[in-house]
């Protein structure tokens, strides 16, 4: 049954099979996931009442950092750990089945920029690959291999070389995706600029005090001018996730469909619309041996297409490695 359902959660193409899947998800994890159940329990009276994906209720976020959030007991085949800063806590997710993940991202990633193979892959994650154990790591790194082209790979501190890849792939032509957190990709830019007309550069947020704190539009700007092209493109995805959402444009963000966006009311988290600015829920269907319905500290406005734009983290909530200022 449960095979069934992990089954099912890839091939959901309109809203109907959503529900349909995200009901059954819920209950699947209402059952098995003592500490979502224990939350669900303290805010709804009545389990049996809940019929639709608005009325899921949503984890708290930062429960990942102080209790163990998975449905069923396993043994995890790997821990993915968030970043922190001094005397913060990182938030765990304990992953159960790895092959989960990797269909997610890969099924995302042909959604958004098609066969991995006719990409070199370049990652500009320093602060990410000096630490064990980060989700995003692991999706690059498996990008790059799946891509398959002799010069894709990770670049800790390495600008000149990169500087030297990106020229190269640019006088062959060829299709590159930079995919480098926020702090990098500034100081790459500040030191060499160059045009970029076969490299799409996604930011993946990222300040983690390395940099004063700017908005998206303002970082976007800068690595425009500095690679004389029109689009910066995002990723949206945090540890305790096992999808992306990714922007092509104006950063707005889209989903698969079998991830959703909501925002809830910050006075009254119970209250959760589809569309509107408010605090950003998460319904990640792929996330089913953990929790699919999280309500995170992100500020965020939902359009009515279903994208989204992330403006920063709530006031009182840990600055986090995908942390943008509030505007």
């Amino acid at each position: 049954m449960l095979n069934e359902t992990i089954a099912k959660i890839f091939e959901i193409d309109n809203n109907t099979s959503f529900e349909k899947v995200a009901m059954a998800v819920f209950r699947y994890q209402y059952q098995h996931n003592e500490v979502y159940k224990q939350w669900c329990n303290l805010i709804v009276t009545d389990i049996k009442s809940i019929h639709h994906s608005t009325q899921i209720p949503f984890l708290p976020i930062s429960f990942f950092k102080t209790h163990t959030v998975t449905s069923g007991s396993f043994t995890p085949a790997i821990v993915f750990e968030s970043s922190k800063t001094t005397g913060m806590q990182s938030s765990q997710h304990f992953v159960k089945d790895i092959a989960v993940y990797e269909q997610s991202f890969m099924k995302t990633f042909e959604m958004f920029y098609g066969n991995i193979a006719n990409w070199c892959v370049l990652g500009l994650l320093p602060s990410y690959l000096e630490r064990s154990n980060s989700s995003l790591v692991y999706m690059v790194q498996k990008l790059i291999e799946q891509s398959q082209h002799k010069q894709s790979g990770f670049y800790l501190n390495e600008f000149d070389k990169l500087y030297q890849v990106l020229q190269q792939l640019e006088e062959n032509k060829q299709p590159t995706l930079l995919i480098g957190v926020t702090f990098a990709l500034l100081d790459f830019a500040q030191q060499y600029q160059l045009p970029l007309q076969h490299t799409t550069v996604i930011e993946t947020g990222g300040m983690k005090g390395r940099r004063e704190e700017l908005t998206r539009n303002e970082v976007h700007n800068i690595l425009q001018q500095a690679f004389q092209c029109k689009n910066i493109h995002s990723e949206y995805g945090m540890t305790e996730l096992l999808s992306q959402a990714y922007a092509i444009q104006e950063g707005k963000f889209i989903c698969p469909s079998w991830m959703k966006a909501f925002v809830r009311n910050e006075d009254d988290p119970l209250q959760v619309q589809p569309y509107g600015k408010g605090v950003l829920n998460i319904i990640d269907l792929a996330n089913i041996h953990s929790c699919s319905f999280i309500a995170t500290d992100d500020v965020a406005t939902i359009h009515h297409n279903n994208s989204f734009e992330v403006h920063g983290r709530m006031d009182n909530s840990d600055i986090r490695g995908c942390s943008l200022m509030v505007v």
